[in-house]
């Protein structure tokens, strides 16, 4: 049987031996809205918990939009203008910027900008990149439920009208992604974003996709955007094309509630044990960089057996995405040293990147990774400990080798969309 797994802006194909595969396994998502820009439009003329935005807007001098950054998939084409035209519609004179929420990721360039927003936008509006080093941009806001000093975007604070614009996925320590996420780790501090993605919290059985219930990072997230005053956000359900699903607007706690609500219920697959687990990052932009390629190894690690592989393709073309992520991995005696070591961190020493090698160290200490990729430095990723492959082809030959010629394999397409639950 022929397999295809997304990757950077295309896709991977092999032939899998049908009696080896347990199953090809993504999520039973609705088709697609007829048009993505009316989608979002119906969600904006019917707020959830909220007023309309343009009521909002009418007794605001100004206003700011937290953006969604380069690492990820949101089809702002089809959010800005309807967020932006309602603004001035409830206020023609208001004073907008545009924040984009890079957290701790690199600034976004001018042109990724132009490709996720459209030249217009950029040419015309205001637009601030947050910079989490940036201490004369951040203003403080008091301390998190973890006890981390919360420290936030002046731009995001000092502002009349606060709203955010995203996407709901499974998050691999969030639970989701989208509402609060735009504040923290979105537009917070270095020294917040450390604190909230402490090793204590990492650690917490809780902290895993899909769940919300007791979720310590989550309640930190949403401390923040309450924080921030966060009064309005326009999130959206995408498909593995990135074409809308279903949008949902309104007061943030409650707009992400509901859109958390119909994802957990449209997300969740059933994969039997595996020997191998065939699956990917969704593809550009989340596969830039082997950093943000861990979210979906633990779709990997959710359904593979112990001392099984893990077959990921991400084309990596950014490199490792982090010094630190690069360092602490590389320089382990072996993932279960590197993990103990991470995990006796206390809250208030956090490191930077220290969350995605914890997790990687977790993975890398049960499960055997090969990076499927043809654009990053193979000696790059075989110094994290992991093994490298140039084609899926030969990762499968790979991995059967370390298996046995018949070792059943579950193929995930899109790691990052599912929540996976283990038969």
């Amino acid at each position: 049987m022929k397999i295809s797994i997304p990757y950077g802006r295309s896709h991977l194909e092999a032939q899998v031996p049908e009696s080896r595969l347990l199953g090809v396994f993504s999520a039973p998502l609705p088709p697609p809205a007829p048009d993505d820009p009316a989608e979002v439009e119906r969600a904006l003329s019917a707020p959830i918990g909220s007023p309309p935005l343009e009521t909002l807007a009418a007794g605001a001098r100004s206003a700011t939009l937290i953006l969604s950054d380069h690492t990820r998939p949101v089809p702002s084409k089809a959010i800005v203008p309807n967020l932006l035209r309602r603004l001035r519609l409830g206020n023609g004179g208001i004073d907008i910027t545009l924040l984009v929420a890079t957290g701790c990721h690199r600034g976004t360039t001018k042109a990724e900008l132009a490709e996720k927003l459209g030249e217009d936008i950029v040419r015309n509006e205001r637009i601030v990149v947050h910079d989490c080093r940036d201490e004369n941009a951040l203003v403080d806001c008091g301390v998190l439920p973890s006890g981390g000093r919360l420290r936030l975007n002046r731009a995001a604070v000092e502002t009349d009208l606060l709203l955010a614009e995203g996407f709901i996925e499974p998050h691999f320590f969030a639970g989701f992604s989208g509402g609060r996420k735009s504040v923290l780790p979105g537009v917070a501090s270095r020294e917040s974003v450390l604190a909230n993605h402490c090793a204590e919290f990492i650690a917490d059985p809780r902290s895993r996709t899909g769940i919300l219930d007791g979720n310590q990072i989550h309640r930190d997230m949403l401390f923040a955007a309450d924080a921030a005053n966060l009064r309005f956000v326009a999130n959206v359900v995408i498909d593995e094309n990135r074409r809308v699903v279903k949008a949902f607007a309104g007061a943030h706690r409650a707009a992400h509630a509901a859109g958390c609500d119909f994802l957990s219920g449209v997300c969740r697959v059933r994969v039997p044990r595996a020997d191998i687990v065939v699956t990917s990052n969704g593809g550009y932009p989340l596969d830039q960089n082997l950093y943000q390629a861990v979210k979906g190894m633990t779709a990997g690690e959710a359904a593979a057996r112990e001392g099984g592989v893990i077959v990921l393709c991400a084309s990596c073309c950014d490199g490792h995405g982090g010094e630190s992520f690069f360092r602490m991995a590389s320089e382990a005696a072996s993932p279960k040293a590197l993990f103990d070591a991470i995990c006796a961190v206390p809250r208030n020493a956090t490191e930077p990147d220290q969350w995605q090698v914890q997790i990687l160290a977790r993975i890398m200490h049960r499960n055997r990774v090969i990076v499927v990729t043809r654009d990053c430095d193979h000696a790059m990723i075989r110094a994290m400990g992991l093994e490298a492959a140039p084609s899926l082809d030969s990762a499968l030959q790979t991995a059967t080798a370390m298996t046995g010629a018949q070792s059943k394999i579950a193929v995930i397409p899109n790691g990052v969309s599912v929540v996976v639950e283990a038969v």
